[in-house]
């Protein structure tokens, strides 16, 4: 029998989480394993319980979600932590993909595609919805970070091979494995093994920083 995703959930709101609890361990594939209402907590917990999955809140007092995210990341390699808000168009986002982390979710997301959500971001997908990606890629266009902080260029671009591009541009569009797959006529595995190559020679963590390098580097132009 598979072992249950074991979830954290970090919100400084005891509703929003008693919430969110109830919901996600009515299904039997997921377990709470934690809570926090602070981030200086949610970093001791995830380091105590090594989680599958953090579902981070991103302002909370007592300690940010950010910095809790990167913290958890330093420490935890194999949690992924998927950020919570209330805004897609939050200022925060595109640091937090920076930093690593694994997907956004509003906490508007319907109860059964945030069950699937934490599915899916254990299974190794990226929780990004496309009307999400065109704003957080709209807000990080028009507010990049200054050039000399700026560690990523075209270079590390050269090191993929045309398909292995055409692959990027289409994770960069929101495109799921099997759009991509219709798109560039491959099949379904091929396109699995092209992004864990791709991920590997640009020493990426997931697919959403593989978006953020994409439109960073100027791949796919801003739309």
């Amino acid at each position: 029998m598979t072992a249950p995703i074991r979830v954290l959930l970090v919100d400084d709101h005891d509703l929003v989480r008693d919430g969110l609890a109830a919901l996600l361990a009515a299904d039997p594939a997921i377990e709470i394993v934690g809570e926090a209402a602070d981030g200086p907590t949610a970093v001791q917990v995830a380091r105590d319980l090594k989680p599958d999955i953090v579902l981070m809140d991103v302002e909370m007092p007592g300690g940010d979600g950010l910095t809790a995210t990167r913290r958890i990341l330093a420490s935890c390699p194999t949690t992924r932590v998927v950020i919570l808000t209330m805004f897609d168009l939050d200022e925060n986002v595109s640091q937090a993909l920076r930093i690593g982390a694994s997907g956004f979710l509003l906490k508007t997301t319907p109860s059964a595609k945030l069950v699937d959500a934490v599915k899916a971001c254990a299974a190794g997908e990226t929780l990004l919805a496309p009307s999400v990606v065109d704003r957080l890629i709209t807000t990080y266009v028009e507010h990049p970070p200054p050039a000399p902080q700026n560690e990523l260029s075209n270079g590390p671009l050269q090191v993929l091979t045309p398909r292995e591009l055409d692959v990027l541009r289409a994770i960069a569009r929101g495109l799921s494995n099997a759009e991509i797959s219709t798109e560039l006529y491959l099949a379904e595995a091929t396109v699995k093994t092209h992004i864990t190559r791709i991920l590997a020679k640009l020493g990426l963590r997931d697919r959403v920083q593989a978006v953020v390098l994409a439109y960073e580097t100027g791949l796919v132009p801003p739309r």
